[in-house]
């Protein structure tokens, strides 16, 4: 084996590394807060509205689930200028990623909607509060502990594989940076491991955040890693 590293030309371009790390933390940032929107509303409906919400509901999550994350994505990107809709690569990414992890998010907060107790919502009721208001102040704290673990994992999930699909459809995120740089002086060895050090570092970085998180606003001792 005569090959010689030369991490010089990725230090080099490290600067436009830098850059697409950036891309990468925002857009899992973006995608995970509007999942968890789009996953609190859904859990939300599928655990108290009647039974046709329930049924779209069901609907949206099994298509969502069942389908590989790229297959949506490529229909945003590829499928819809065929129906005259054209966005940009990032919204295409974004907005896939965003119905991919409110669909899966959706699953994680009902099954923190079924671990609250009768008694606390009885007792909310009791006392005049509406079903937002029940969300607000009894269910939404209750399943913050419980289920806080999971839904922090899966942000990591969305940052670390689920952005880096986005250099198939070319966004310049941290992998389709890796991928334009090496296509230039063929150092694919030394970006790729480059890169791989840079995800393990935004993973620690977004771990030790979440722990902090969910320390001070919800009281979990969450573990980083």
């Amino acid at each position: 084996m005569n090959y010689r590293f030369q991490f010089g030309v990725v230090w080099d371009n490290f600067p436009l590394l830098l850059e697409g790390a950036l891309l990468t933390f925002q857009l899992g940032c973006f995608a995970f807060a509007g999942g968890a929107l789009i996953g609190l509303v859904c859990a939300t409906l599928k655990t108290y509205a009647p039974w046709p919400l329930r049924v779209l509901v069901d609907c949206y999550v099994v298509f969502i689930t069942n389908t590989p994350a790229l297959i949506q994505i490529y229909f945003l990107y590829f499928g819809l200028p065929e129906l005259g809709f054209r966005w940009s690569n990032e919204a295409c990414l974004l907005i896939g990623l965003t119905l991919n992890a409110g669909a899966y998010l959706t699953l994680i907060l009902r099954a923190g909607f079924l671990s609250v107790r009768v008694s606390e919502i009885e007792a909310g009721q009791t006392l005049g509060m509406s079903l937002i208001q029940q969300v607000r102040y009894i269910i939404v704290p209750h399943i913050a502990k419980s289920i806080y673990p999971a839904v922090a994992n899966f942000f990591i999930v969305i940052l670390v594989m689920g952005t880096s699909v986005g250099a198939l459809i070319g966004v310049d995120e941290l992998t389709g940076q890796a991928i334009n740089l090496s296509a230039v002086n063929y150092r694919w060895l030394e970006y790729l491991t480059v890169v791989a050090g840079m995800y393990v570092v935004l993973t620690f970085i977004a771990s030790i955040g979440l722990a902090l998180l969910g320390r001070w606003a919800f009281r979990v001792k969450a573990r980083i890693f």
